[in-house]
């Protein structure tokens, strides 16, 4: 293994933790600010990575997508335990959705804020210049995928959690329901299209969009 090719593999990991970790933290703080103590008195307010590590989601799933040659990695943390009582009490739906997409928002604001550096770094002269070349567009990707991902609308990730509490707001109880009776089974569909190629890559295509969209 080359010395480019480690350099690689530790921003690639760097990239990902900054990415998930922050993006959990952000539905807690999020979560804070309408009032709910719960995920700061869980010590999950913390950048400590250790108190955010998901044995499958921050460890397994990326290192069998690393080398199995995926064209991206993405996980996912523990999530950050959020009382939504609370939260629609002091912000209504209004907040409860705020919280849903406040990891998504952080992602492609982080991603978006690195695209606009990314040219002070394309042409690295050192081991360290590469470095932080990596770092940026692994983190770029990382966090546009991710993004991406949590915006399906498959529970129990974001996107669901956002059409369910605007369903409440508008009164659509029926979708509420719906997606009550699915959640069991959200995470038994969500590997059934992460492990189905064609479909995965048709729920991907954003990706490229945004990337597009972001880079210079």
């Amino acid at each position: 293994m080359s010395e480019l090719e480690i350099l690689k593999i530790v921003a690639s990991i760097i990239a990902l933790a900054i990415a998930i970790i922050g993006h959990e933290i952000m539905h807690g703080f999020i979560a804070y600010k309408y009032g709910d103590n719960t995920a700061k008195n869980a010590g999950r307010l913390s950048i400590n990575p250790i108190v955010h590590v998901d044995l499958v989601g921050t460890i397994l799933i990326p290192a069998i997508l690393y080398f199995t040659g995926a064209p991206f990695l993405f996980g996912w943390a523990k999530p950050v335990p959020v009382n939504m009582n609370t939260v629609i009490r002091n912000g209504g739906y209004n907040g409860a959705m705020g919280v849903a997409l406040a990891g998504i928002t952080y992602n492609l604001i982080l991603a978006t804020l690195l695209a606009t550096i990314l040219p002070l770094f394309l042409q690295p002269q050192t081991y360290t210049e590469a470095f932080f070349t990596l770092l940026i567009t692994q983190s770029i990707m990382i966090n546009v995928v991710l993004a991406v991902f949590n915006l399906w609308p498959i529970p129990p990730l974001d996107g669901s959690q956002f059409i369910m509490y605007l369903a409440a707001k508008l009164k659509l109880f029926k979708v509420v329901e719906f997606y009550e009776k699915i959640f069991p089974y959200g995470i038994i569909v969500l590997f059934g299209i992460l492990f189905i190629p064609q479909l995965s890559h048709l729920l991907f295509l954003p990706v490229g969009w945004i990337l597009n969209l972001i880079l210079p």
